[in-house]
Order: C-alpha cells, then sequence, then structure tokens
C-alpha cells in the first residue's frame, strides 16, 4: 500500500468501564492496525482519560479514524499530534540481559552510551530501563541480542504536544 503515514493520535475520554474496548473495536472492526496504544487517568477531578494511539494508513484511512473516534461517546477530543506540529514522543522499555565475562561488561558499557539505567542485577543477569523513541529503543534491542537478550517489556508510545497549547 502507498503513501502510508505513521501518526500519533491523543484522545481524551471518560474515565469509566468499557471505553477502552469501544476504542479498540473502533480500529479492529474497521481492520486498522493499533502500533502502539496506551491509556492512563490524566484527570482526576474530572474523571478523564488520555489515550495514546500510533497507528499507520493512508491520509484518507487516518482521517477516517479520527472522525470515528470523535463521534464515540464518552469522547471530548480527538488530536492528531502529528498534523498538529511539534511534539514529544517517548517509550520507556525494560530489558533482561543474561551474560557473564566479557558479554556482561560489553552490555553494561552499551547500555551507558544508551543512557540506559541498571534497576535490577544478579550475578547471571541485568534488567535495564531505558526511555527514548522507538528508534532508540529498537537500536538498542539490536545491539543487546548477541549478548545475551532475554526479554522485553515494552509501555507504547506516551506523547505530547510542544509549547503552551493542551488537549
Amino acid at each position: 500500500m502507498k503513501d502510508l503515514e505513521r501518526h500519533t493520535i491523543a484522545v481524551l475520554v471518560d474515565n469509566e468501564p468499557g471505553i477502552l474496548a469501544r476504542v479498540v473495536g473502533l480500529f479492529s472492526g474497521r481492520g486498522y492496525n493499533i502500533e502502539s496504544l496506551t491509556v492512563a487517568e490524566v484527570d482526576h477531578r474530572n474523571n478523564l482519560s488520555r489515550i495514546t494511539i500510533v497507528t499507520i494508513g493512508t491520509p484518507m484511512i487516518i482521517e477516517q479514524i479520527k472522525a470515528q473516534l470523535s463521534r464515540l461517546v464518552p469522547v471530548h477530543k480527538v488530536l492528531d499530534l502529528t498534523d498538529e506540529g511539534p511534539f514529544v514522543e517517548r517509550e520507556m522499555m525494560l530489558v533482561k540481559v543474561a551474560g557473564q565475562g566479557d558479554a556482561r561488561i560489553e552490555a553494561l558499557g552499551l547500555a551507558d552510551i544508551y543512557r540506559a539505567r541498571v534497576v535490577d542485577s544478579t550475578l547471571q543477569s541485568f534488567v535495564f530501563e531505558i526511555t527514548g523513541s522507538a528508534d532508540k529503543l529498537n537500536a538498542f534491542i539490536a545491539l543487546m541480542e548477541p549478548l545475551g537478550l532475554v526479554v522485553i517489556s515494552r509501555t507504547g508510545v506516551v506523547a505530547i504536544s510542544r509549547g503552551a497549547r493542551g488537549i
């Protein structure tokens, strides 16, 4: 498929049971893919949650996704961060690497270069915490694979627009 674009979409919703299932159902029912999905309460007083979705599609499909999300109740606002201008996007990952000897020393050195923190250590393994763009995290994974990569746990993308405006 040509003209595919990656978009990060923020959706402000009421924090109530079933809303996440309805959003995901909108995507799956129409054959749209979700690359990343995060959700958390962002306003306890007003009972609001923010869902951040990363998806890929043609410009027409992206417009359909935004329009269909806007029509869902209880969606308050849909903001396509990709179209709105500059935004900051990050992901957090925990990576367990097992190894001994030189591989262990090399893993620690690479972790330092990537600004990954050791959050757990045993005689046989390390657990690293790393935050950054998806590209940075993927590069870190590629370097750790030959050194004894055991398991990865990723949060998914969180994003926020730059400047004074909000959602």
